[in-house]
């Protein structure tokens, strides 16, 4: 599926949050968002999500107008994948990732045969299915955000929002995060994957959107997008792109650091 925003503008009483927002993501492909705090990264998501519904502009998915979709039509298109947090309580595995087919079901319905399957469908997909009888609170931070993005691929939704999955994972989930996620994206999904760390977008994602002050500061394929300009302007941080067998590797400016590409 794909995703299109038009001139959406949203503010908060009489703040401004976004201002004019365009762009387009395509089915197959990983779509970084970044921005500082306060860029309007999570306020995008939410109003594609339909938690805010106060905005103008349009939102369309497939050409169809997010406006005129219930929230069980829209669940049923996009999925919200979180950072991962504390459990009040103790759910297994398979009961987090079966909450993913609630939209599926009546209200006072409970899950059957058929939502049991598209849960386990959805573990082994992301080769997790062992751990589906863990209690979730047992979980690694890493097995924690797989288990959320099981949760969303049960919803069967092709649209994937991820507001900053790898923020609270050490270095080598991150890094397993990061390759599922690409992995989805080559296998058809749409990724809209915020992230404060602009690495994660040059190593994994197709295009860049980078929001400033709640408007499109630039959108575009990664390497000739993100520079260290564009890095100055969202972040205030001088930095330097160093080219290494293994891509673009970014690195502060420092009186240790020469060299590089600047601009």
């Amino acid at each position: 599926m794909s995703l299109k925003v038009s001139d959406l503008r949203f503010a908060y009483r009489r703040t401004p949050v976004l201002d004019g927002i365009e762009f387009f993501a395509r089915p197959g492909e990983l779509l970084a968002v970044l921005g500082a705090n306060g860029a309007g990264k999570t306020t995008l998501f939410r109003c594609i999500l339909g938690e805010q519904k106060r905005y103008t502009g349009t939102i369309e998915i497939d050409g169809t107008n997010m406006r005129t979709l219930s929230a069980r039509e829209t669940a049923h298109r996009v999925a919200y994948i979180p950072q991962t947090h504390a459990m009040t309580f103790r759910f297994s595995v398979r009961d987090i990732v079966l909450m993913g087919t609630s939209h599926t079901l009546s209200p006072l319905a409970s899950p059957g045969k058929a939502q049991e399957r598209i849960a386990m469908e959805a573990l082994e997909k992301l080769g997790i299915e062992t751990l589906s009888d863990r209690s979730f609170d047992e979980l690694s931070g890493g097995e924690q955000q797989l288990a959320y993005v099981a949760r969303a691929l049960a919803q069967q939704a092709r649209i994937l929002l991820m507001d900053e999955p790898t923020s609270s994972l050490d270095y080598g989930n991150q890094l397993r995060v990061l390759d599922v996620v690409r992995d989805l994206a080559r296998d058809g999904y749409t990724v809209l994957l915020s992230t404060h760390n602009p690495q994660h977008a040059l190593w994994y994602a197709d295009r860049v959107l980078a929001l400033h002050h709640g408007s499109v500061a630039a959108l575009g394929p990664v390497e000739p997008t993100l520079t260290p300009a564009l890095l100055k302007t969202l972040y205030g941080t001088s930095v330097n792109l160093y080219e290494t067998p293994g891509g673009s590797v970014i690195l502060p400016v420092s009186n240790n650091t020469t060299g590089g590409k600047t601009q």
